[in-house]
């Protein structure tokens, strides 16, 4: 692994110690590359996965030629957001699992929020 990596993985674990997702309120794990983008909703009492989505899917493959920019990112916390909703998870814990609060990270989060998720 490269050393950017092992740092992100060290914040990402220093972050989790404070966070925890109940049933009522679970952890959104959001985690990016540099060609996509994916998230999971998480029941860390019974180490579940309770709802992922990816840029991979078939559904928003064809939306986007790169998922890995900063449009791609809004347009994916848009369906994600809506996806998530009718699923039942609307208050979630967000963890972003060690990156920078900025850019796509930064832009998928403004987008959950516009769609009505509340973290």
């Amino acid at each position: 692994m490269r050393k950017k990596e092992e740092l992100r993985l060290k914040r990402h674990k220093r972050l989790k110690m404070k966070m925890f997702g109940t049933p009522e309120k679970p952890r959104l794990v959001v985690h990016r590359s540099l060609k996509n983008i994916s998230a999971q909703v998480l029941d860390d009492m019974t180490n579940k996965v309770l709802f992922s989505l990816s840029s991979k899917d078939k559904a928003l493959k064809g939306k986007f030629t790169n998922a890995g920019n900063i449009k791609a990112a809004q347009y994916f916390g848009q369906v994600f957001a809506q996806a998530a909703k009718e699923k039942g998870y609307s208050k979630v814990i967000f963890d972003r699992a060690g990156y920078l609060y900025h850019g796509r990270v930064k832009s998928f989060a403004d987008a959950l929020r516009e769609g009505g998720m509340e973290f």
